[in-house]
Parts: structure tokens; C-alpha cells; sequence
């Protein structure tokens, strides 16, 4: 019985410092795992609501929520791991490895994710402008994290990848309230231009025609066969095409009615008859 008692000492003096070192670390650990956990669920909800309040896109909301969650978590758990003596050193290189040979396999899809990202991050355009990128007009039907979808003027959908897309040239024709209507025509070197500009300006009293900019009708350039006049009015920018097209045809119209000929390109030739 004695040695029992004898033994337990010798044991519980030996096992009892390296419960005590281990257990401190573990519980520290733990503490340090449940606090951390609780302090990245806050601010990943913190970050959440900021995109929110800059009406970022609600796509990329759970996005970059999920993303930050998940990037911090590991962190964490590595450096609990490290609190409790594991070696993290080769395992920190495997993540990086791991990364490097995926960030390369998916080099192109990096690109769009990136382009993606910035696109819905600083707004370049919205869903239902009408833009011109990448070789393609059409209207924004969807932007996604790695493509955009657009919808031509005759129906064709077009999906632009976002890489491309984000590092081109975007021309937005919707982003502005209002659009500047430029009719540009000829007429023959024999017509009256102060009658032709009386004309136009005519044409362009149409209460669609904004009138914080007055319509103006200039002479643009004298070519070889026709004095050529730009009738310029501002306009709403929903209302672009359809008062070009009507202005068009209504110049011509009343053009004709006063009496001015849009000419024809012509040319002169002169036959020398030799001896």
C-alpha cells in the first residue's frame, strides 16, 4: 500500500508540471479560439453592413463576407494551433503552395474575379445602362463576379468576361441625365442658309428638346457639293433616339417644302476633244 502511495507521488510528480504547462496552453487556446471566433463573426457583420450603407452589390455582400470570414478563421485556428506546440511551418507552406498552383491553373478566372470585383465595387455602370465595350454596344442585363451580360439593340445576348472588360475602354451612354442630339445634313451651295437654319431651329421646337441649352444650328463645313449644317439639341437621355429619328425625317420634309435640296454627292468632268 505504501508503495502504491509511494509510486502515485513519483508519478503525480512527474506527470504534474506537464499537465499543468499543457493545460494552461490548451485552455489559453481555447479562450483565445472561442474569443477570436466571436471578435471575426463581428466583424465580418461590422464589414457587412458598411457595404451596405455604400450600396455596394448585394452579390458581392455575401462574397467578400464569406471570403473574409473564412480567411480569418484559418488564420486563427493556425495560430491556436501553434499556442498548443504544434508545428505550423510546414503546414503554412502547403496552404502557400497550394494557393500558388491554384492562383496559376485559374490565372484567367483570376482576372475576371478581379475584374468583377472592381465593377461591382466602384460602378462603372448598372444593370440596365446601355454602354459600348470590348467591340460591343448592348444594354446591361446582369453583372456576375467573373462575366457581364449584355443584350444588343436586336436581341443577342453577348457575355463580356470582366477581366477584359475592366481594363478596356467603357463608354456609358446612360450614366448622364441628359444626351446632345447632333443632326448633321447638306444642302446645295444655292440655297438661302439663314432660311435653312430658320428650318431646323423649326424642327427643334419639340417640347421633348430641353431648353437649359437652346438648340443652335451651325455651319460645320463647305464640302464640294453641299454647305454642311449640324442642327445641336440637348435632350433626356431616354429620349436620344427617338428624337433623332424624327428630327431626321423632319429636316428632310421641311427642307424640301422650303425649297432647299439636300444634294447629292456629284462631280464634274470635263472631256477634252483632241485634234
Amino acid at each position: 500500500m505504501d508503495m502504491n502511495v509511494e509510486q502515485l507521488v513519483k508519478m503525480s510528480e512527474t506527470w504534474l508540471p506537464v499537465v499543468l504547462e499543457y493545460g494552461g496552453k490548451l485552455t489559453l487556446a481555447l479562450l483565445t479560439l472561442l474569443i477570436g471566433w466571436w471578435l471575426i463573426n463581428k466583424l465580418t457583420h461590422k464589414v457587412a453592413g458598411l457595404l451596405e450603407l455604400r450600396n455596394v452589390d448585394r452579390a458581392l455582400h455575401a462574397f467578400i463576407g464569406s471570403l473574409a470570414n473564412i480567411v480569418l478563421k484559418v488564420l486563427l485556428l493556425v495560430s491556436v494551433a501553434s499556442m498548443v506546440g504544434v508545428e505550423t511551418t510546414s503546414f503554412i507552406a502547403a496552404i502557400g503552395a497550394a494557393g500558388l498552383a491554384i492562383g496559376l491553373a485559374l490565372q484567367g478566372s483570376l482576372a475576371n474575379f478581379a475584374g468583377g470585383v472592381l465593377i461591382l465595387l466602384f460602378r462603372p455602370f448598372r444593370a440596365g445602362d446601355w454602354i459600348e465595350a470590348q467591340g460591343v454596344s448592348g444594354s446591361v442585363d446582369s453583372i456576375h463576379i467573373f462575366h457581364t451580360t449584355l443584350k444588343t439593340a436586336d436581341n443577342k445576348v453577348v457575355i463580356v468576361p470582366n477581366g477584359s472588360l475592366s481594363n478596356g475602354n467603357i463608354t456609358n451612354y446612360s450614366r448622364e441625365e441628359k444626351r446632345r442630339v447632333d443632326i448633321n445634313l447638306g444642302i446645295d451651295y444655292s440655297s438661302d442658309i439663314k432660311l435653312a437654319r430658320a428650318v431646323l431651329l423649326e424642327v427643334a421646337a419639340d417640347a421633348r428638346v430641353l431648353q437649359d441649352t437652346p438648340p443652335v444650328v451651325f455651319v460645320t463645313a463647305l464640302g464640294d457639293s453641299a454647305i454642311s449644317l449640324s442642327l445641336r439639341v440637348w435632350v433626356a437621355t431616354g429620349d436620344y433616339w427617338p428624337v433623332t429619328f424624327d428630327f431626321i425625317e423632319q429636316a428632310k420634309e421641311r427642307l424640301t417644302a422650303a425649297g432647299i435640296n439636300i444634294p447629292f454627292p456629284h462631280r464634274v468632268v470635263h472631256l477634252l476633244q483632241s485634234n
